[in-house]
């Protein structure tokens, strides 16, 4: 049965897309409180402020917590409302927008974004997997929740370099990082423990899939599911630059997964430790390996 109306906290990145679409935050809100619903704004200067003031009012009393914003604030989300029965709604408005897109969320239509969230804020919330990260010095020391990706390879790499970039704006980003990063390209000596079965390997490439795809589109698991239970561990060995730089754009086709360099093997569990190696997860910051990751079934509802 429909339950209307609700209590929902509404979380803003005011820097989305670098700020150009400051205008989806107030929508979602105005549209909100239309439809019935009480609204509560989250907008601040920073994005640990925001995070905290986030928390704070979800724990004072919300029925849901919906972000605006690409795939950091749907982390940031996530991390408040992991293993709670709080649904997360997601309103696409930043530059990678890679778990809306894997939850069917219109990336780039914002008023059929929010169209979607009010219809599924009137149903029961989806059911997803997310995954747990356990890191820092004396490893396990910190934990951090993870909807999409965890990237510990180059993909990482291209991802700090990302980060650092003001242009070019959108999802060139990456494409930029990355042909910068190549001058420094190669394989590098990985152990990662995999449900308990040890492999060494040397990898350019190495990521724990809940999603389909990172950094704006780029499909390294076009088979993910999020709600299957398990991860995919996606591994590239060693490639000549040129041929990695050739390929590369097949991986925006998921047309890459026949290739002799790349596999794929699920699992719910794994260690990965390489040095010198900076973990990403969501496109947020982790830092370095090793890290213990672990798959938790159904432990995010979101309204989609």
């Amino acid at each position: 049965m429909p339950v209307s109306p609700r209590t929902v906290v509404v979380a803003v990145n005011p820097m989305a897309s670098f700020g150009r679409r400051r205008d989806v935050g107030p929508r979602v809100v105005e549209r909100l409180r239309a439809a019935g619903h009480t609204a509560v704004a989250v907008d601040e200067a920073n994005i640990e402020l925001l995070r905290r003031e986030t928390a704070r009012a979800v724990a004072a009393g919300a029925d849901a917590l919906v972000v605006v914003g690409g795939d950091g604030m749907a982390n940031l989300g996530i991390n408040i409302v992991a293993q709670t029965e709080i649904p997360l709604g997601i309103v696409p408005s930043g530059t990678g927008n890679d778990l809306a897109d894997g939850l069917g969320i219109p990336t780039d239509d914002s008023e059929a974004a929010i169209d979607l969230l009010l219809a599924a804020l009137q149903r029961r919330p989806r059911v997803i997997d997310a995954g747990l990260v356990r890191h820092g010095e004396l490893h396990a020391e910190l934990t951090t929740w993870f909807g999409c990706v965890l990237s510990a390879g180059f993909d990482a790499t291209v991802n700090e370099r990302a980060n650092l970039m003001t242009r070019p704006r959108g999802r060139s980003r990456y494409v930029f990082a990355l042909l910068r990063e190549l001058a420094t390209l190669h394989a590098r000596p990985y152990r990662i423990v995999v449900d308990g079965e040890q492999l060494a390997t040397e990898a350019m490439l190495v990521s724990v899939a809940n999603n389909r795809s990172l950094g704006g589109g780029m499909r390294i698991v076009p088979h993910a599911q999020l709600d299957d239970g398990r991860f995919d561990l996606f591994v590239v060995t060693a490639m000549s630059r040129p041929r990695f730089l050739r390929l590369f754009p097949k991986v925006f086709r998921g047309e890459h997964t026949g290739l002799e360099e790349v596999s794929f093997r699920p699992l719910s569990t794994v260690r990965i430790d390489a040095d010198g190696v900076i973990a990403y997860a969501d496109g947020e910051r982790i830092g370095p390996l090793p890290v213990e990751v672990s798959i938790v079934p159904g432990a995010l509802r979101v309204l989609a």
